[in-house]
């Protein structure tokens, strides 16, 4: 692989890593938003859907996680 294409590669992941924060940050907020829920709403269907929002971000950020490493592991 030629240095331009490298190099454009490396921009990508860098915008692919500020994405990832940036779910990382939602996640942590939406966390927070489940885990401070009253009792009384813990099984809601606001509950499972907060839950439900937290599982995703999670698997997002993996996912964006495996797309890095794979663009890492072609660069070099």
């Amino acid at each position: 692989m030629n240095k331009v294409r490298r190099k454009n590669l490396q921009a990508i992941i860098d915008q692919l890593e500020e994405l990832k924060g940036s779910l990382e940050d939602l996640q942590s907020e939406e966390e927070e938003y489940r885990d401070n829920m009253p009792e009384n709403l813990q099984g809601s269907e606001r509950y499972e859907l907060a839950d439900a929002a937290c599982d995703n971000l999670c698997d997002a950020v993996s996912n964006l996680e495996e797309v890095i490493s794979s663009i890492e592991a072609a660069i070099e």
